[in-house]
């Protein structure tokens, strides 16, 4: 049994009707790619925010100890930074693709949800690995209060982590294109 044909037998006709156009005009192909193009871009910027903020904390701490390291510290930083990026790519492709940035678009409810799913791998990937490597990082910027000849393995480390967010960039944009 399907949703509107559960609706037609529980409600009244004219609640239905109305309903049923409401849920008609709020899921429609062109916002469905809007919505992933949004994901893409919220969760990214969530989780490179989160990220920063990590990093930034640890900076702060170095900061009080040793302010001449603060310019080894910055790169550490801008790091988890990243995959709000890939996310903003991720948006601006799914957007320009689609249409919708031109003005062109009239995407059925499948195009739309094949842009909103084509959107998630980075949208998930890019939430989740932008607070890790945020973790790495801040764990870096204690290395580099002991020792700050160290400072490259640090950042080394911490981009590995980014390697899971370039993997969701990469299947998201191979989806949309």
């Amino acid at each position: 049994m399907t949703l509107i044909t559960a609706l037609n037998a529980t409600a009244e006709p004219t609640v239905t009707s109305a309903l049923i156009e409401f849920l008609q005009q709020i899921f429609t192909g062109n916002n469905l790619a809007i919505l992933g193009a949004a994901l893409a871009t919220f969760l990214t910027g969530i989780g490179s925010a989160k990220g920063v903020n990590l990093v930034a904390k640890a900076t702060a701490g170095l900061m009080t100890e040793d302010p001449s390291k603060y310019g080894k510290s910055m790169l550490l930083q801008a790091l988890p930074m990243t995959q709000g990026i890939y996310g903003l790519v991720t948006a601006f492709m799914i957007l320009v693709t689609s249409g919708i940035m031109g003005g062109t678009a009239n995407l059925t409810v499948g195009q739309g949800a094949a842009y909103l799913f084509s959107a998630l791998p980075i949208a998930i990937s890019g939430l989740y690995s932008a607070i890790k490597q945020g973790e790495v990082a801040a764990a870096g910027v204690a290395v580099l209060a002991k020792r700050p000849e160290a400072v490259g393995k640090a950042v080394i480390s911490a981009s590995f982590v980014e390697l899971y967010a370039i993997l969701g960039l990469l299947i998201s944009l191979l989806l949309v294109l």
